[in-house]
């Protein structure tokens, strides 16, 4: 899929040059601006119903995250309370995306803020008190939307450095996707290795993810219409029905084998809704608090300020300079997830890379976001469903994805050393740290060192350079820390 620059539009209710007229269209299509933005309805729930597929791991990874970690109490999260938060949370922030930033964003609980909850957050105060701060993160960057901060800081962006961020966004999630297939594993004499054990390919579910990977590749080189989902939907029913008549057990899958266990019907528990505290950081101090908040800030912002760039753009929903329409609410929303997220008992939500799968699929609008919402919306009640898509045979969408996303590339002027180098560390970088954040500020730090270094050290902008401090900061955080006594 190439990516072709349009002209820009300040907000998502602002047509194309050269759209249909709105007459004689349904209110569902002028609503979401389905025709202007060359979709169609059958493309936005394929498209939504692939994101919900790619991402519904999430159900089954957030708790497992959460709920495994002690706080300052030994006190543990509650693991059904934990999947109904999950499923509520992203489904109420992805319904508001869909209705109200009306762009193919799907949100859930951010991985790398879970992490960092766990990490760094619990050990030092107890659960309910980190929902507090994660409510407090979520408030701090709507602030910074409603500022016009955010998306300033975002539009002060080089465009190269965007397409920087698309490619290395698809790296990231092509390797997310094999490390989840086992394709990919930590090595015992390297950092990474073929496989998980002994360098070699073993087990049934990385031969349903090599197949689905092959089969979506096929059906795209053919352009069939929909390869990706008719991929997911074959591997599923591969992984299914090889698992009956071979008789795989859990053993096989290394986890859950793709199968019902149980009723398909599960009440949803609202146990962890609003046990969130505000307070009670006496120990931490201003400075040890203030680190927390800073933390969180940075993994909910920057993460979803790349993604929303690369799925934007390989939505063509971007402007020759790389600029969104309606980003302001898009942003505002994913920092209202964050609140959200720490009311729910979820961890904070944003915007998930996966949402570039119902973009392969022909996503453009906010309508897809809505179905994958109400996918979640059903899981609330049919969560064990969500177990009969092996992880592996998803992974294989991300990989899929992650090769599209690299076609960026033909944007680059490579010639020009200002240009290649922080696009090089920007894309080497995500993939190679496990980190979005981390690739973004090294191209950042790069692109107005290198500036400066030519005499250019104007042509950056003010943000760029408030922006390199920041990283500088996010960086260096471990010897400040040291240093501050914190």
């Amino acid at each position: 899929m190439t990516q072709q620059a349009v002209e820009p539009r300040t907000s998502p209710e602002d047509a194309a040059t050269g759209s249909r007229p709105s007459a004689g269209r349904s209110w569902l299509d002028r609503y979401f601006h389905i025709s202007d933005r060359g979709s169609s309805v059958a493309n936005e729930v394929r498209g939504g119903i692939t994101t919900f597929m790619a991402m519904c791991y999430i159900l089954l990874l957030n708790p497992l995250i959460l709920g495994t970690a002690e706080d300052v109490n030994k006190t543990t999260l509650d693991h059904a309370g934990l999947v109904t938060a999950t499923a509520f949370a992203a489904a109420l922030c992805t319904l508001l995306m869909g209705f109200i930033g009306k762009v193919p964003l799907a949100l859930a609980a951010g991985l790398n803020v879970s992490a960092a909850m766990v990490s760094q957050v619990v050990p030092n105060m107890t659960w309910p008190q980190a929902m507090g701060m994660c409510v407090i993160y979520g408030v701090i960057i709507m602030l910074l939307v409603v500022t016009g901060l955010r998306e300033m800081i975002m539009n002060a962006i080089p465009l190269p450095l965007k397409h920087a961020i698309t490619m290395g966004i698809g790296m990231f999630v092509a390797l997310i996707g094999l490390v989840k297939a086992g394709f990919v594993g930590r090595g015992a004499g390297a950092p990474l290795q073929l496989g998980t054990g002994t360098g070699e390919l073993v087990g049934w579910p990385v031969f349903f993810f090599a197949v689905t990977l092959l089969l979506i590749f096929m059906l795209q080189a053919r352009k069939v219409p929909g390869a990706i989902l008719f991929g997911i939907v074959a591997g599923t029913v591969l992984s299914i029905a090889v698992t009956k008549i071979g008789g795989l057990t859990d053993k096989d899958w290394g986890g859950a084998t793709p199968e019902l266990h149980g009723s398909a019907f599960a009440a949803p528990d609202f146990g962890l809704f609003g046990d969130v505290e505000f307070g009670g950081w006496d120990k931490l101090g201003t400075i040890g608090v203030g680190m927390i908040v800073f933390t969180l800030v940075l993994a909910g912002f920057f993460d979803a300020m790349a993604t929303i760039i690369g799925v934007g753009t390989e939505a063509k929903l971007a402007d020759s300079k790389g600029r969104m329409p309606g980003l302001s609410k898009a942003l505002f929303i994913d920092g209202a997830g964050g609140a959200i997220g720490g009311a729910t008992g979820s961890s904070g939500q944003t915007v998930f890379i996966e949402s570039a799968t119902g973009v392969g699929e022909g996503a453009r609008t906010g309508l897809s976001s809505v179905v994958t919402g109400l996918f979640f919306a059903a899981c609330l009640f049919f969560t064990p469903v969500t177990q009969l898509v092996p992880a592996q045979v998803a992974a294989a969408a991300l990989v899929v994805i992650g090769s599209m996303m690299m076609s960026a590339a033909a944007h680059i002027d490579w010639s020009d050393k200002s240009v290649s180098i922080p696009v090089f560390l920007t894309v080497a970088l995500m993939p190679f740290t496990y980190n979005i954040t981390a690739g973004v500020g090294a191209g950042v730090i790069a692109y107005t060192a290198i500036k400066a270094a030519q005499g250019k050290y104007r042509e950056p902008g003010v943000f760029m350079w408030v922006l390199s401090l920041v990283f500088l900061v996010y960086f260096g955080l471990d010897p400040i820390e040291h240093w501050l006594g914190a």
